[in-house]
């Protein structure tokens, strides 16, 4: 199949968590012409193929496929123009910010090259394709509909992300690698009025403001210098308009750990410091929390990691194998190596522009000058992308499938 066609079909054809219709036909379709056992709305809109090729063990290969609401400006041909309505109602644009595009091409292009080699190999190939991966927890989901009733339970999962780190390099931290995240929403309640007269109110954006600078002394006061946690308020939405004091202000907050106890001591904090402004404030009602994505420390287990960099190392070269280190991006991969008790190997596929991102680190500007995911210009390369990641799940599906003499 022509990937580049494909992975450019799917950059300007975006979707949004647990709304991918149009890209689940276009994996299933791919995988029927491939010959593959073809599982399709697992877990609503998640697609599952399986390449049986005699005894041996079975390796699971994920790619996610949900897209971000994120207007794009990379300025490509085939950049998307995509407007559609979200969960709540409202229209968003979308854009494949995060590389999953890239994804989905590579594991179509693996499937594509393992069931043509059929003979070098023995054992069976569960290719995953996620829906939700940045909203709704699309892994557990997919488990929790059946997924391992439906295709064989692997012995190891195994997948990849690409990043602004330069094409054509490759490789996975051993350990802890990325962390995890805990996302909710948090109303506010005051009491509205006007806003001449703010002395009759209880002013939620005062609230949330309070709020919003305490929570900043969370990671810089209570949590160790050695230990790693991350607290964001990405949204705050309040009031209609300027001389009107609303009734209530709504915070969207996202925690990151690398531990349990971090995790725990991080949210103990933040939901004490939400609480203690609500009083501080006179609010007449309890602050309420809704619930967003949930996931787990992604855990690259240490033997299986080890495994993977070294065939990695012995394809590309060890110049190509990358550290890169705990990232402090989540993931909710490990789901489906937890439900099926087995090891997770997940790497970091380069996708940078070599000769821009070497020349940014070395005058120090790689924030502002490579776009990092889900930022409206990050626009990984194609080729070698495309490319290194074929092989790279190839071959790091090839350590567990029996060879062939």
């Amino acid at each position: 199949m022509d990937l580049e066609a494909l992975y450019r079909d799917l950059h300007a054809h975006p979707e949004l968590s647990f709304a991918e219709h149009r890209t689940a036909g276009v994996v299933a379709g791919h995988l029927t012409e491939l010959g593959l056992e073809v599982h399709t709305g697992v877990g609503r809109t998640g697609v599952a193929g399986v390449l049986r090729n005699g005894d041996g063990p079975t390796v699971l290969l994920r790619a996610d496929m949900d897209g971000l609401p994120v207007r794009e400006d990379t300025g490509l041909e085939w950049a998307s123009t995509q407007t559609v309505e979200d969960e709540h109602g409202n229209s968003v644009p979308v854009m494949h910010a995060c590389g999953h595009d890239i994804h989905i091409t590579c594991l179509l292009g693996a499937v594509e090259r393992l069931a043509a080699t059929r003979d070098d190999w023995s054992g069976t190939v569960v290719a995953v394709f996620q829906p939700a991966e940045e909203h709704g927890g699309g892994a557990q989901v997919m488990v929790e509909d059946g997924l391992y009733s439906r295709v064989p339970v692997p012995d190891v999962v195994l997948g990849q992300h690409v990043t602004p780190f330069p094409a054509g390099m490759v490789g996975a931290h051993s350990g802890p690698a990325m962390a995890a995240v805990d996302a909710f929403e948090v109303t506010l309640h005051g009491r509205g009025g006007h806003g001449s007269r703010p002395e009759t109110t209880i002013d939620p954006v005062v609230m949330a403001a309070a709020t919003v600078m305490r929570l900043q002394t969370v990671v810089s006061r209570e949590i160790a210098a050695q230990e790693t946690a991350v607290v964001t308020v990405g949204t705050l939405h309040a009031g209609t308009k300027n001389n009107i004091i609303a009734a209530d202000a709504t915070l969207g907050i996202s925690v990151r750990s690398f531990s349990e106890e971090v995790r725990a001591k991080t949210l103990g904090a933040v939901d004490r410091i939400i609480r203690a402004e609500a009083q501080a404030s006179g609010a007449v009602q309890e602050p309420e929390v809704s619930w967003g994505e949930r996931y787990p420390v992604t855990v690259n287990d240490p033997d299986a990691t080890a495994r993977v960099n070294a065939a990695f190392a012995a394809e590309f070269g060890e110049q190509a194998v990358l550290e890169p280190g705990a990232l402090s991006g989540s993931e909710d991969v490990g789901n489906l190596a937890t439900a099926a008790g087995v090891p997770l190997v997940y790497w970091m596929l380069g996708g940078g522009d070599p000769e821009k991102v070497l020349a940014a680190m070395a005058a120090g500007t790689v924030e502002s000058d490579i776009p990092s995911n889900h930022s409206p210009h990050f626009a990984p390369l194609a080729q070698p992308t495309i490319g290194i990641g074929v092989r790279a799940l190839v071959v790091a599906a090839r350590e567990w499938l029996r060879p062939v003499s």
